[in-house]
């Protein structure tokens, strides 16, 4: 069982040491775990901070969005004989402890697609009006996708391959809604995990 960890990443040099470190090296029931940095057209050192850390580099020639970054991922990470993926942000947002959890549903063969639930309710840095857009967003999805996610909008999930395989984006800033109406027009089964996010316990290392 081989899980690749991707991470789209724009200039993100300066976070991008900190999220790689943090990273699992053995989850029970996967035999391989590799670390895939989609550079996204950066300008900094990005890309040569990922090589220095041990991560693997899909380079992109110019700045295509974050959505274009993450479907090349996907597409990088299925060729690359990944049977599960991990989806996270370059700088350090999500806890990478959680990232067993996220998986788990898939290697049971309960989920071919996991989302990691921020539990937004209780975010210290969203406003009360970006909360409750959050929480009607979501709902908003539950009821078009026919699935359960609590957060919709969280870029911190797990996919398996065959899911992967199933999934086209055809926009270029945000991937998170349309994969989760995409998965459940397949009838693909979705399930939500609750993670923590760092930006519960400090501030976050820029605006969300």
């Amino acid at each position: 069982m081989k899980l690749i960890i991707q991470i789209p990443a724009w200039n993100e040099q300066e976070h991008l040491p900190e999220t790689l470190a943090a990273l699992p090296s053995r989850i029970d029931g996967v035999d391989e775990i590799e670390i895939l940095v989609v550079d996204d057209g950066s300008t900094d050192r990005t890309a040569e901070v990922a090589r220095e850390a041990g991560a693997e580099v899909l380079r992109m020639p110019v700045h295509r969005g974050l959505a274009v970054a993450f479907s090349a991922g996907l597409r990088n990470a299925v060729e690359r004989g990944a049977d599960v993926i991990v989806n996270t942000d370059a700088d350090n947002q999500y806890d990478a402890r959680d990232i067993p959890a996220l998986v788990q549903p898939i290697l049971e063969g309960t989920a071919q697609m996991v989302i990691g639930d921020r539990q937004v309710g209780t975010l210290r840095h969203f406003s009360a009006m970006k909360r409750l857009l959050q929480k009607l967003g979501s709902w908003v999805v539950r009821r078009l996708s026919g699935t359960a996610v609590r957060d919709a909008t969280s870029g911190f999930r797990a996919i398996s391959r065959s899911a992967a395989l199933r999934l086209h984006v055809f926009t270029r800033f945000t991937y998170t809604l349309e994969t989760i109406l995409q998965a459940g027009e397949a009838g693909l089964k979705i399930v939500s995990v609750p993670v923590l996010s760092l930006i519960h316990i400090s501030e976050p290392t820029r605006p969300s």
